[in-house]
């Protein structure tokens, strides 16, 4: 029983990264991904080309965008709150190496992503960080250890640049057809 769930969620994966999340229509990417195991409020959306790895250990909350291209490495768990924007390009990967492990042995963590965060255009989070709540997270950044909540991180490694001093209560709005 156990090889043929591996079996359905791979087939799964493959086909909604190879065929599904090029279809313009909101509706089927979301409702593929559900089926496939992933957890997605609603008022949610996906924009096309992005990938998902191991899509049941993804969830994201209510309200939600997810830009174009984005690649969703949930293997180690993805977990995303309320309100969110994660533009298009940005990489979540859960997993690395342990290149002192004689065998390279990998090491998965999870990513976890607080209510009302922005990330910007190609960010990059890195496997076991957190965003806390109200964060934002500049354009091209390397997150590589938690960023506390309503703070404004940016660079490579990303340092804090700012912080934010408003309380957060956007509604995401931005919802393109056939995107």
């Amino acid at each position: 029983m156990e090889l043929l769930k591996k079996i359905w969620h791979r087939c799964g994966e493959l086909v909604f990264n190879m065929v599904i999340t090029h279809i313009p229509s909101h509706f089927i990417r979301l409702t593929v991904l559900r089926a496939l195991g992933a957890t997605i409020g609603r008022d949610t959306w996906i924009l096309r080309g992005t990938t998902v790895l191991w899509i049941s250990g993804l969830t994201v909350g209510n309200d939600c965008n997810i830009g174009f291209r984005c690649m969703l490495d949930a293997r180690g768990t993805i977990t995303v709150g309320d309100h969110v924007v994660i533009a298009s390009d940005t990489h979540f990967i859960t997993a690395t190496h342990d290149i002192e492990s004689p065998d390279f042995v990998a090491v998965i963590k999870p990513i976890t992503v607080e209510d009302y965060v922005w990330i910007a255009s190609r960010a990059t989070l890195l496997c076991g960080t957190s965003i806390g709540r109200g964060a934002v997270v500049a354009a091209c950044s390397l997150i590589n250890r938690d960023v506390p909540s309503m703070q404004v991180v940016g660079g490579v490694p990303a340092k804090e640049i700012g912080s934010r001093t408003s309380t957060p209560q956007f509604k995401t709005t931005w919802r393109p057809l056939f995107y």
